[in-house]
């Protein structure tokens, strides 16, 4: 007698939420053997093979919807690209992923660098291409629309801080460090704000708006458009709002977000719209940084990890730390 079928409810629960989470470590492990070696492509490869390895072992027919980028000329997990060890036959997963959030950074030696990735049942997750976002995003508590990527920075940090009941020169505001951000970070610190500069990894600063302990209260700033919709997926588990409209520098990126179904090219996507539905956010620390510790090397071969994984559904929260023997 054939099996009942799955309810989509239920899809998520054959992909345990620990074994997510053996992924992101086998590509956090691979990537720190390049720490600080200066080569970008070297451990973003590394890093990408030791998540495609991870992911055959898993039973489940995944399909890879947000995928490594061709802005950097990587070694591609490439959007269409499908994974895991049950195609056809295991439970229809779409899969977001960056297997080294911060090339730079490792590269470096920087903090921040992680990697993560999102699963959703099918359709749960935006095919966003491989473009620019303009992102902003507060952590939860607040009241719903409170911040709005049509409005201004000056406005929407007077809104978050009379929400919180502060004055805006009482807000901390995350944003990347690029040329492109000297105007807004101009008009934030004209505001009296607190402005955290991060080198590279968005997903980590996003987050970082949802733990107090950071003390930062917005992110804000344009970014990768994959990067945003992981973000997005850890909010959905964790709380907060998001907001992200795509940014588009020529036609060849214009017809890549067509190619993908996008056809309003100026939407402003909210949180729920980027990732819907139950969800799985994992990330592992390849370098330490505010949101996690990195791969740490010791004697013996000893290596451990530490790693966070979320639910949407449950809102479970995990924070695991592994020992590996090598």
């Amino acid at each position: 007698m054939p099996d009942k079928p799955t309810p989509a409810s239920k899809v998520l629960d054959r992909v345990l939420v620990l074994e997510m989470v053996r992924v992101t470590e086998a590509a956090a492990i691979a990537a720190s053997h390049l720490i600080g070696r200066g080569d970008e492509k070297a451990a973003d490869h590394a890093a990408v093979e030791a998540m495609r390895k991870a992911f055959d072992e898993l039973y489940m027919d995944g399909t890879v919807v947000i995928g490594e980028g061709e802005r950097d000329e990587a070694p591609m997990l490439f959007i269409g690209e499908k994974v895991g060890g049950a195609p056809g036959k295991g439970p229809k997963i779409d899969i977001a992923l960056d297997p080294l959030e911060g090339t730079t950074i490792t590269a470096k030696a920087g903090p921040n660098a992680l990697a993560v990735l999102a699963a959703a049942e099918q359709g749960g997750l935006l095919n966003a291409p491989d473009v620019y976002m303009d992102k902003i995003a507060v952590g939860p508590g607040y009241p719903e629309g409170v911040i709005d990527l049509d409005k201004s920075a000056t406005e929407n940090v007077k809104a978050v801080a009379a929400a919180k009941g502060v004055q805006p020169e009482d807000i901390i505001v995350c944003v990347l460090d690029r040329p492109r951000h000297a105007d807004l970070i101009a008009e934030l610190r004209g505001l009296g704000c607190g402005v955290v500069l991060i080198g590279d990894g968005d997903v980590a600063g996003v987050i970082a708006v949802t733990d107090e302990n950071t003390t930062i209260d917005m992110y804000m700033g344009s970014g990768g458009a994959p990067e945003g919709v992981l973000a997005a997926a850890a909010l959905r588990c964790v709380g907060g709002q998001f907001n992200g409209r795509l940014l588009f520098r020529n036609d060849d990126e214009r017809a890549r977000a067509r190619k993908w179904g996008i056809e309003d090219l100026n939407k402003v996507y909210k949180l729920e719209e980027l990732a819907k539905g139950d969800c799985i956010f994992a990330a592992t620390g390849v370098t330490s940084g505010s949101l996690l510790q990195g791969v740490k090397r010791l004697k013996g071969g000893k290596m451990t990890t530490e790693s966070v994984v979320m639910r949407a559904s449950s809102g479970t929260v995990r924070w695991i730390k592994g020992e590996h023997r090598i």
